[in-house]
C-alpha cells in the first residue's frame, strides 16, 4: 500500500495538518524526485510539456512552504542525465521552462533568502538555460536560509564517478592518502558536499523506484511513496509527508 494515496482533489485533507507538525523535529534536508507531469498531462489529452508547465506552479508552492516550515534543504530532481533519451521538442520544452521558472521567480528566491545550488554537471546544457543557472546562483549566492538544491543533468551514478575521479586527482596531488578515505571523506567529493544527508525522499506519482537519484545519500532516508501526480502535490502534501516521518523510528542500523 502506498503512503498519502491521493487522486489529486485533496478533499480528504485535514484543513490544520501544519499544526500537526512537531516543529522542534522537522527533517533537516528534503528529496523529491518530481514525477508524474506527462501522465498528469495525458489524462487531460494535454500536451506532455503543458503538463511540466503545470509542475513548475508545484515547485515554486513547495520550495515556499519548505522554507517558511525551517527546512534546511530541499533537493529537487528537476533533470536526470538519462532525460535526454526523451524527444527533443519535450527537452526543448523543459529547458524553456527551466528559463521560464529563474526568470519570474529568481527575485522571490531571493528576498526569501533562499540560496539556489545545482547538483549535476550543467555544463551539458543549451548555452540559454546555462547561462541563466549560473546568473540564479551567482544572485543568491549570500542567501543565508534554506538551500534549494536542483539537479540538472544528474545521475547518481555519475556523480560516484565524478568523486572517484576527485578524490584519485587529490591522492596523486598528494592532498589526501588512501588510508583516509572513509565514507565522510567520500561524501565531501560529492555535490552535496557540506550537506547533510536525506532524511526524507518523497516520490509522487506511484512509482516504487527511485531512479537513480541521491544513490549515495539516500543510505538511511526514510522514503516516501504517494500516488499523487506531480502537479496535483499540495503543500498539504508534503504537510502529511513530514507528519508520517516524524511518527517513524530511526535506528541507522542500531536497535
Amino acid at each position: 500500500m502506498l503512503r498519502g494515496i491521493n487522486m489529486g482533489d485533496n478533499k480528504y485533507i485535514d484543513k490544520d495538518l501544519k499544526s500537526q507538525i512537531d516543529f522542534a523535529r522537522l527533517p533537516k534536508h528534503i528529496a523529491i524526485i518530481m514525477d508524474g507531469n506527462g501522465r498528469w498531462a495525458k489524462k487531460r489529452f494535454l500536451p506532455r510539456n503543458l503538463g511540466h508547465q503545470e509542475g513548475m506552479k508545484r515547485v515554486i508552492e513547495i520550495v515556499e512552504t519548505a522554507s517558511q516550515l525551517g527546512i534546511e534543504y530541499l533537493t529537487l530532481y528537476a533533470f536526470s542525465t538519462e532525460n535526454w533519451k526523451r524527444p527533443k521538442d519535450e527537452i526543448d520544452g523543459l529547458m524553456n521552462i527551466l528559463v521560464l521558472f529563474i526568470r519570474r521567480e529568481l527575485e522571490r528566491l531571493y528576498k526569501n533568502n533562499v540560496r539556489l545550488h545545482i547538483l549535476g554537471d550543467i555544463s551539458k546544457l543549451p548555452s540559454m538555460p546555462r547561462n541563466e543557472v549560473i546568473k540564479a546562483i551567482d544572485r543568491t549566492k549570500s542567501n543565508s536560509g534554506m538551500i534549494l538544491n536542483i539537479a540538472l543533468n544528474y545521475g547518481g551514478r555519475d556523480e560516484i564517478i565524478f568523486g572517484i575521479k576527485e578524490i584519485l586527482k587529490d591522492i596523486d596531488m598528494g592532498k589526501i592518502d588512501i588510508g583516509d578515505l572513509n565514507p565522510e571523506l567520500f561524501s565531501n567529493y560529492l555535490y552535496t558536499k557540506g550537506q547533510p544527508d536525506p532524511d526524507l525522499l518523497i516520490r509522487p506519482s506511484g512509482e516504487l523506484r527511485i531512479s537513480n537519484f541521491l544513490l549515495y545519500q539516500i543510505a538511511y532516508s526514510e522514503f516516501w511513496f504517494s500516488d499523487i501526480l506531480w502537479p496535483d502535490f499540495t503543500r498539504d502534501d508534503l504537510y502529511m509527508a513530514i507528519i508520517d516521518y516524524q511518527k517513524r523510528n530511526r535506528r541507522f542500523g542500531g536497535i
